[in-house]
């Protein structure tokens, strides 16, 4: 499919579940395949990033089984996996490369982890050098980008400190640590989504939290076990925004993650005065699980920076969006990470918007987006990046006319049902 129209809506209405979360589903995999026995999971992510993560899996000799609703991942141990017969593609994945790297820096063997085009330009000295810091030899073209080949030797724990807030390579260090001799320490400024750590305390390794720190111990068997995947925050963000954004709308969201580490979309719109609650709040597998009911809402507008980025940096491609709905708009500033995602995320939002019709302002970190704008019908390039995809599709429901989006397929990354469930809304 090379385009797709989106065409106006009149009203939004339902109650539906969203995609899994695919930031679980892709640690849930991989610890389960270093853990003790077999580990169940009800609710796996079927996104092209999960898939790219359990291929990587069984080519380090992984079994992994599904039946009709679940996932069932027959762990090696700590020390189990085996060489791979071939290079690791981890596709258009980040979270499988950067992951995944720590899992293998201390196995006895070379792997070679290549990417897709986009991938292959991203950044990965950041995790190189922790990696470093253990023991292992890293090599990677010019130093930071895919191929990246990983010799595995004996690991000795660090204490580490991350430069820039991110969940990937914070993950990275800690998967290492599980298998270097001694405690790994995590020194974190800005708190980061924290879906490792859980998951690691729910598979029993010894670890310990406390306020921007985490130490691990490494050299300690974990066990697997049965989990149940929440629906994934950064999906329901664009059913809040188009909820919110077309009038006379109605949203229930079931069974959706509601980890406080990725929540600040939700304050930020609450902030804003969005029509947005919560009920059915409960704890699954030691994640804050529950329903979000969206309204039509007249918003305010605001400026977002600093410590709220981390937390909403996947939601920024919507709220830039649905910010030409508020009354005053809405800035973004220290979100220079958007240029280094599947695509320059700062860049694509700003030439989308402007070809609707929309002024907005664009910086080195950022953007600003004035409140009170009418978006038009027109074509929109998605990039190759599924978060541009789907924001741009929101667009299309209170835009004056059909938004064509050019290579929608891209969806498929993480959220292959996004098109028909956006239909199955639509009254």
């Amino acid at each position: 499919m090379d385009s797709l129209e989106i065409k106006p809506a009149e009203r939004l209405s339902g109650v539906t579940p969203v995609a899994a979360d695919k930031s679980i589903s892709h640690r849930l995999a991989m610890i389960a395949a270093i853990a003790e026995g077999a580990t169940t999971i009800h609710n796996f992510a079927e996104s092209v990033d999960c898939e790219s993560t359990l291929e990587c899996l069984r080519n380090l000799g992984v079994k992994v089984e599904r039946t009709r609703s679940s996932l069932i991942i027959h762990g090696r141990g700590l020390h189990g996996l085996e060489p791979p017969p071939q290079a690791l593609n981890a596709g258009n994945s980040g979270t499988t490369v950067r992951s995944m790297s720590g899992l293998l820096a201390g196995c006895g063997f070379e792997s070679i982890f290549v990417g897709d085009e986009s991938l292959s330009r991203r950044p990965m000295k950041r995790i190189i050098d922790p990696l470093r810091q253990f023991g292992a030899t890293i090599e990677a073209r010019d130093g930071n980008y895919l191929p990246l080949k990983i010799l595995g030797r004996p690991l000795n724990a660090i204490d580490f400190t991350l430069p820039i807030p991110s969940a990937q390579v914070k993950s990275c260090v800690l998967l290492a640590g599980l298998q270097a001799q001694g405690v790994t320490t995590v020194h974190e400024p800005v708190f980061s989504r924290n879906h490792t750590e859980i998951a690691l305390a729910e598979f029993g390794a010894r670890i310990r939290m406390g306020e921007n720190r985490i130490e691990v111990e490494g050299g300690h068997a974990l066990r697997g076990k049965e989990f149940s995947v929440p629906g994934d925050p950064s999906a329901a963000a664009f059913f809040i925004a188009a909820a919110i954004a077309v009038p006379n709308s109605s949203l229930r969201l079931t069974g959706i993650g509601l980890n406080a580490t990725r929540t600040g979309y939700m304050r930020l719109l609450a902030q804003m005065q969005a029509r947005v609650t919560i009920t059915q709040l409960s704890v699954r597998n030691g994640e804050p699980v529950g329903d979000v009911c969206a309204e039509s809402s007249d918003i305010a507008g605001m400026d977002i920076g600093g410590s709220w980025i981390p937390n909403i940096i996947d939601e920024i491609p919507v709220l830039a969006v649905l910010g030409t709905r508020t009354q005053n708009g809405i800035r973004f500033r220290d979100a220079a990470e958007l240029r280094a995602k599947e695509s320059d995320r700062i860049h694509a939002v700003a030439r989308n918007l402007r070809a609707l019709g929309a002024a907005v302002e664009e910086y080195p970190d950022g953007l600003f987006v004035p409140g009170g704008q009418r978006l038009h019908g027109a074509a929109v390039d998605s990039f190759g990046d599924h978060r541009i995809a789907m924001a741009f599709a929101i667009a299309g429901l209170f835009a004056d006319g059909p938004v064509v989006i050019k290579d929608p397929a891209c969806v498929s990354i993480s959220f292959p049902g996004f098109f028909d469930l956006l239909n199955r809304v639509r009254v």
